[in-house]
């Protein structure tokens, strides 16, 4: 008996012995494929790239991974407690294994397969490096493997800290402190506690408990981990009832939606960064920061948007953007609603919905979010037209129908449309060219093409200014007598003469060249580019920055049918703001990677340097002097009348037929323009001028960017002289041929008058006197000259090149501008 029960220990210690040798074995073919773990003792977390305003906003990121690296220490410690309590309570107790949980799930595991885990948080940090979620006992084994080293390697908190930087928590976040901007637009400092317990609750399955898309399996996680917190002791009873009737406000676009909204000036830089660096500027961690001024460009973007919407709203509802075929079954009804909603994209305010019901009276829309909202009373008066008996297919607003609402500051909905037209805003700083705002359009979600930067568009009247500049240097002062009479010059064939008109096809006889300019008077401009010649006045444009290419060699160039961008014309008029110097406009003022390396730096402008100039000091002020009258004036006096200031000067632009809006101009160091047209060129309306489209644009950032700026006066040069009338240069004060342009005889001096009402812009409230301006009687037109053929269109713009590609995932951008952001 003794004999067997010895047989029996002998066999079973063989059996212990042959096990043992087993597990030895395979742990040590499992030790010997342990990769090397420098991935974690030499941490490189991927960082994207970021861009910031000069005042530090965070204004864009880029990367497949959306991560902010925070060292444990700065981790709040609700944060660290919150994560540990539902994720692996015994984390600093434990050598990486914790024996104790994994019993328990080697239990449930037996009974159906591996479907229960048992990972430590060292145990999921060597998978998120190493490894795959894929559930076979070698991979598991492998694993802990790998935590055994690491534990061998790193302390607790550098565990702790990689795998609150590295751990995926859905919406492209990587890591705790970039979630909690993506859910709640907070750093980790200001989570409350009720916010930390639902961020705590996502590594377990990002998708299934993200409160974004699924608002109840996220809440029953985050109610879990609170009860865990109470039972350990962490909060108290007090604070756990307070966390769990606190509402949570998840932003609904979770990710990439920033305070100051700069998605053109965003791209502008990444392009810039990606040149350099290539696809390691998703994940070096560099930070770019650019001249832009966050109020300033908040204030810009708001201005475009107001403003076009404005415009939109003048000219009518265009009906609904498509139509949805709703099944009569509720579940498939509501599918077809969601399907519907979430193919179209999104613009900021206007809110996608579809009618459920509607009546003269009242609309009942859906939206994406699930809401039901209901129209009535004012909210109707826009899309009226749509809601009557008579309505025309195309406009009816009908069940089914895909439309866009809105919700005013005090709560009450409109149904409003996204507009057609499109607008862009820059502004830079006048002595170095540093932009201050940029908005390349009305959103950039619907339209990434940039026309700051790409859109070439007839200049119309706000090309004058250059062609005034230019005839002073020819000797004409802002006295000149100009003939302001009917002129007929040769056209394309002899049977098509070209007749120029004013633009309200009145003729005041004679004016002076100040008057032309401050009334945009287009016949007289004409023949004031015929007395300094076609040739000077075209070459005299590339002074200013404009490519002389796209600028007929003819009459026409007077009247703006060449092409410009909105930022060349925004530089062009810098000339004239900072007395004379050309400036390069740039954007990226500071670069540093995810080190804190310096990469670039632009130092402090010194200001203008004199071997920068282009005109001289004398001919910028007296352009200058005659571009505030026309803000106080002439055809932009609303904006002097508005902003209540005696320095702004500017121009306004309208092309024929009103394709193009523009108003350019300048105070206080900041010029500023303002572009509104159909990226399919059409009419903008024949009551539309550039004071109505473009110039409410600029004055509404003005009044942000002029805030705290006093009103500046400009110092007359001492090589310009006031000879009782008006500046001219001293070397043609007695000079007789420049004193009159195509007057053959100079008639006797008359009355100062009143200015008349503008010719290229909407009609001034009143009389708009200006002392000292002679303005005579009009003799008989003279017979004129031949001229050449003028071309009165411009030669289309060469395609862009493409962009950079962008980092995975990221949507299609517009092609590169045509200038240097550096």
């Amino acid at each position: 008996m003794k004999r067997a029960y010895a047989y029996v220990l002998i066999f079973f210690a063989a059996l212990v012995l042959i096990a043992a040798g087993l597990a030895i074995g395979v742990w040590s073919a499992i030790s010997a494929k342990v990769p090397p773990i420098d991935a974690v003792t030499d941490y490189r977390p991927k960082i994207p790239l970021r861009i910031y305003t000069q005042d530090n906003v965070l204004i864009g990121q880029f990367g497949v991974e959306h991560r902010d690296f925070v060292p444990i220490a700065k981790i709040p410690t609700m944060m660290k407690s919150a994560v540990l309590a539902i994720e692996d309570t015994r984390f600093y107790e434990h050598g990486g294994i914790d024996f104790i949980r994994a019993m328990g799930a080697a239990r449930a595991n037996l009974r159906g397969g591996f479907r229960q885990g048992a990972s430590t948080i060292t145990m999921q940090v060597a998978r998120n490096f190493f490894l795959t979620n894929e559930k076979t006992l070698s991979r598991k084994l492998t694993e802990v493997a790998l935590a055994y080293k690491i534990e061998g390697s790193l302390t607790k908190d550098q565990i702790l800290e990689l795998y609150m930087n590295q751990i995926y928590l859905g919406q492209r976040s990587y890591g705790f402190s970039s979630a909690a901007r993506s859910y709640f637009g907070k750093t980790l400092d200001q989570l409350s506690l009720a916010e930390t317990a639902m961020l705590a609750g996502l590594p377990q399955n990002p998708a299934r408990t993200n409160p974004v898309s699924n608002p109840k399996r996220a809440a029953a996680r985050q109610h879990a981990i609170l009860k865990r917190l109470l039972e350990l002791g962490t909060i108290t009873q007090a604070q756990y009832t307070a966390a769990l009737a606190e509402p949570l406000r998840v932003k609904r676009d979770a990710g990439q939606k920033f305070d100051t909204p700069a998605q053109y000036v965003a791209e502008l830089a990444r392009q810039a960064v990606y040149e350099q660096f290539g696809e390691e500027a998703y994940t070096r961690g560099i930070v770019v920061t650019t001249t832009i001024r966050a109020a300033e460009q908040k204030a810009a973007y708001e201005s475009v948007r107001r403003n076009v919407l404005a415009y939109d709203g003048r000219h009518g509802y265009r009906g609904p953007e498509a139509r949805v075929e709703l099944p009569s079954d509720p579940e498939q009804r509501d599918e077809a609603i969601a399907d519907a909603l979430q193919a179209r994209r999104s613009s900021d305010g206007l809110l996608a919905g579809v009618v459920l019901a509607a009546s003269p009276s009242q609309v009942r829309v859906t939206l994406l979010s699930g809401e039901d909202v209901v129209i009535k009373g004012a909210g109707l008066k826009f899309a009226s037209p749509g809601l009557q008996p008579t309505a025309r297919e195309s406009l009816r607003i009908t069940p089914g129908a895909f439309i866009r609402v809105s919700k005013d500051k005090a709560g009450e909905w409109s149904i409003v449309q996204v507009p057609q037209v499109e607008a862009a805003f820059v502004a830079i700083d006048a002595d170095t060219g540093a932009y201050h705002a940029l908005v390349g359009g009305f959103d950039y979600n619907l339209q990434k093409f940039n026309h700051v930067t790409q859109a070439w568009r007839q200049p119309g009247s706000s090309i004058k200014p250059f062609v005034y500049s230019a005839a002073l240097e020819k000797g004409y002062s802002p006295t000149t007598r100009i003939l302001d009479a009917p002129i007929e010059l040769p056209g394309a064939s002899e049977d098509n003469p070209w007749r120029p008109q004013n633009d309200d096809g009145v003729f005041d006889g004679e004016v002076t060249l100040r008057q032309a300019l401050v009334k945009s008077k287009n016949v007289p401009t004409v023949r004031v580019l015929r007395a300094v010649s076609v040739d000077f006045a075209h070459q005299y444009l590339e002074h200013f920055g404009f490519d002389l290419a796209r600028h007929p060699r003819n009459y026409t160039m007077a009247l703006g049918t060449g092409a410009v961008t909105p930022l060349q014309l925004a530089g062009a008029y810098s000339v004239f703001a900072n007395g004379g110097y050309r400036v390069k406009p740039y954007l990226i003022q500071r670069i540093v990677d995810g080190n804190g390396s310096v990469i670039a730096d632009v130092p402090p402008s010194q200001g203008p340097q004199e071997a920068n100039r282009v005109i001289t000091a004398r001919n910028a002020f007296v352009v200058d002097s005659m571009l505030r009258d026309v803000a106080r004036f002439g055809t932009a006096a609303g904006s002097a009348k508005q902003l209540g200031r005696t320095d702004l000067a500017g121009k306004t632009g309208t092309t024929n037929d009103a394709i193009d809006g523009w108003f350019a101009g300048y105070a206080g160091k900041v010029v500023a323009v303002s572009w509104m047209g159909y990226d399919e060129p059409r009419s903008l309306g024949g009551r539309e001028f550039g004071s109505t489209l473009a110039m409410p644009i600029w004055i509404d950032y003005m009044r942000v960017a002029l805030a705290k700026v006093p009103p500046q006066e400009r110092t007359p040069p001492e090589d310009l002289v006031n000879d009782g009338r008006d500046w001219i240069y001293p070397e043609y004060a007695d000079a007789a041929e420049t004193r009159t342009i195509d007057i053959a005889v100079a008639p006797p001096a008359a009355p100062v008058d009143e200015f008349q009402q503008p010719l290229d812009d909407a009609p001034l409230e009143g009389p708009s006197p200006l002392e000292a301006l002679p303005n005579v009687a009009p003799p008989s037109p003279p017979v004129q000259p031949p001229l050449q053929s003028p071309q009165l269109s411009p030669q289309p713009a060469p395609q862009a090149p493409q962009p950079p590609p962008l980092p995975p995932q990221q949507p299609p951008q517009a092609p590169p501008p045509d200038n240097s952001v550096w």
